[in-house]
């Protein structure tokens, strides 16, 4: 008796290419950690023209020479900002 075998099918299947389109900005070490802190707006023109570091509302003393636009806002200045003048977005 002969039998027939049917040959294995295997199961179909491909590659594609997902192309990501991803827009990142340049980032520094240690940018993670970073935040925006309050200082006195006078404090910071000094430091520009002199060079000397600035002290946030927080205590953290650094000098000011990135956009503070793109970090979030230090929960510790905001907290202290808020404490002594109300909150700035009119809550409770």
């Amino acid at each position: 008796m002969s039998e027939t075998l049917e040959p294995m099918t295997q199961p179909q299947g491909g590659t594609a290419t997902i192309e990501r389109t991803d827009i990142r900005e340049a980032v520094e070490p240690g940018d993670a950690e970073r935040f925006s802190h309050y200082v006195k707006k006078e404090k910071i023109l000094e430091s520009a023209l002199s060079g000397e570091p600035v002290i946030a509302l927080c205590g953290k003393v650094w000098i000011p020479n990135r956009d503070p636009q793109r970090f979030p806002v230090c929960p510790a200045c905001k907290e202290i900002l808020d404490a002594a003048f109300g909150p700035e977005d009119g809550g409770e």
